[in-house]
């Protein structure tokens, strides 16, 4: 009887102390966010991570009304620093992956042409994450002014509402799609192979694409959200986003 009262008396104790933080993620992040997690309840096996995904637009729109997350790790700096500004966030916005950008089919292309493949005749479609709203996607579309052919494939655009979709639509609905390299490393991707379904997009031609984490308001003096911020920004989180493609600071 008494080791049932002492397990029961544990249970209470760890529900007690168990808590869930609640966190807003950039879509490009989905394809290394559980493995993220994983190496963080190593250490932090109590505390429990619900993750919404979406673009860094949406989800800052989101934020600004009245969602409640308490982190937000987005795909660029621009958003973070607006909630940052607005006294959102009550951190200042820290870079925690720098990502880049691939052009990805289903079906083999001639990508030695690089991004000029985009202009050819037998590319009808060409997925877009959403400019206005998915730092990707203006990066892409950078990436096209800058190589001078925006002006050519502009109509054959397919817009996604975020950058994982936009994988979604370069291997079903488009010829080729503008992803985040980092989704070439899920293992459901593992049989796409570079130079045949995939290959890197010039990194000259678009502005590097800083991704920047902040904490939210909603978590202020949150011990577990400061813990997992902080687990974001060190090694082994950083070997995780190098792991998935990203460079990292």
């Amino acid at each position: 009887m008494l080791k049932k009262l002492v397990l029961v008396s544990l249970l209470l104790v760890g529900s007690i102390y168990a808590q869930t933080i609640n966190i807003a993620v950039a879509a490009n992040v989905s394809y290394a966010i559980d493995d993220l997690i994983k190496e963080f309840n190593k250490t932090n096996p109590d505390t429990k991570v619900a993750v919404t995904l979406g673009s860094s637009g949406k989800l800052t729109a989101q934020i600004k009304n009245g969602a409640p997350y308490q982190l937000f790790m987005a795909a660029n700096m621009k958003y973070p620093k607006a909630l940052y500004s607005d006294k959102i966030a009550i951190t200042e916005p820290v870079i925690y992956a720098q990502g880049s950008l691939a052009i990805l089919s289903s079906k083999k292309q001639d990508f030695s042409k690089g991004i000029m493949l985009a202009k050819e005749s037998g590319i009808s479609k060409i997925a877009v994450a959403n400019p206005k709203t998915a730092p990707y996607g203006k990066a892409a579309v950078e990436a096209m002014k800058n190589a001078k052919i925006y002006d050519e494939v502009v109509s054959k655009y397919v817009y996604a509402e975020s950058i994982s979709q936009t994988v979604s639509y370069a291997l079903t609905a488009a010829d080729i799609g503008f992803i985040a390299k980092s989704s070439l490393y899920s293992p459901k991707m593992a049989m796409y192979k570079e130079g045949i379904n995939w290959t890197d997009v010039d990194p000259k031609l678009y502005t590097p694409i800083n991704q920047g984490i902040v904490i939210l308001s909603n978590a202020k003096e949150n011990s577990e959200v400061k813990a997992f911020y902080d687990f974001i920004l060190g090694d082994k989180a950083k070997k995780i986003f190098n792991d998935f493609g990203y460079l990292v600071p």
